[in-house]
């Protein structure tokens, strides 16, 4: 406790000093006020930025918010302040190999883990280090598509640090047959043979979310899709391109677990899931399945809505934050 502390009044000192990773601001994209941020260390040595903001006075807790493939801290600064406006602390973190967190391969555009695993590792020392010393209780988290699905693997792992969760489009598993056997062969084989640090088959160093906004998969709103893209552009080292055939390795591999028949009611905690209706990235069916053999879970589907429900549109993110607002904070589900 006492180091965790220490650790965070460093990461205060360290804010202001000369050339010291900090968070990016652009006019369009202000940081949100009374932000305190620095980097933090993994069992394994991965450093991970983390940002974490004090409650309101009307303080309910904190919410721990974990990012999808591809995204940074700053495109949930808009996020960060709706869960304050509701009373809450918010603390997050760039996973390892995005965001400014540490990247392992020489071209840092590159998406890569070497196991789902290290996610469950980034999740863990973060609620040591950061969370559990500075943030208020109780803790609950929201996490949107990778990130859910890491979410889910820590509730089946029965690792009770959240009292709730929401996650958003989580990736349970791709539209399709993309995640089949023939595709999880081929990859496996491919990084047997020493290709794991290579794009994907078709990918690109083009980093994710700079394309053109017509036909784009994750949101219908404007306005939202150029602000994400700014910050981009003022800053390149946050963004992340196609993935590596290791990471689409790893990740086929826990989107197969997840499709075992006992998994979903093995995980006792209280979730929510909320799924887009017009989603291309991530199965909608896949969700719904997944909630109806879960314990302790529900799920909504927003209609007409893409993939990034916190990106979109008012009209479906408010339909987010209603059954958000109707979940957390509330009464266990299991003692």
């Amino acid at each position: 406790m006492i180091r965790g502390r220490l650790q965070a009044r460093l990461h205060d000192f360290h804010l202001h000093a000369p050339g010291f990773m900090t968070l990016v601001s652009i006019p369009a994209n202000p940081v949100p006020e009374n932000a305190v941020s620095g980097t933090i260390k993994t069992p394994d040595g991965a450093e991970l930025r983390f940002a974490r903001w004090s409650p309101p006075a009307n303080r309910k807790g904190t919410v721990c918010v974990f990012q999808g493939r591809g995204e940074f801290i700053e495109k949930y600064f808009e996020t960060v302040r709706d869960l304050r406006a509701r009373g809450f602390a918010v603390a997050m973190i760039d996973w390892r190999g995005q965001g400014l967190s540490s990247r392992r391969l020489r071209d840092p555009r590159k998406g890569y883990v070497r196991d789902f695993a290290d996610y469950e590792t980034d999740v863990e020392t973060f609620i040591r280090d950061v969370v559990m010393p500075d943030c208020p209780p109780p803790f609950y988290a929201l996490a949107h598509s990778m990130g859910g699905a890491v979410l889910l693997r820590v509730a089946h792992a029965q690792k009770r640090w959240f009292d709730r969760i929401v996650l958003s489009a989580p990736m349970i598993d791709l539209p399709g047959r993309t995640t089949g056997l023939p595709a999880r062969m081929l990859l496996r084989a491919m990084r047997w043979i020493g290709r794991g640090g290579q794009y994907v088959p078709t990918g690109t160093s083009e980093l994710v979310g700079t394309g053109a906004f017509v036909g784009n998969p994750v949101t219908s709103d404007p306005v939202r899709y150029a602000r994400n893209a700014a910050v981009l552009a003022e800053h390149p080292a946050l963004g992340l391109a196609a993935p590596s055939i290791a990471w689409a390795d790893t990740a086929f591999r826990a989107m197969h677990r997840f499709k075992q028949t006992k998994y979903p009611s093995q995980i006792r905690q209280p979730v929510l899931m909320l799924a887009a209706g017009a989603d291309t990235i991530v199965s909608t069916a896949a969700i719904e399945e997944f909630a109806y053999h879960m314990r302790a879970g529900s799920h909504l589907v927003i209609p007409g809505a893409k993939h990034e429900l916190l990106q979109e549109q008012d009209r479906y993110r408010e339909q987010f934050w209603a059954a958000f607002d109707a979940f957390v904070p509330g009464t266990p589900l299991f003692k």
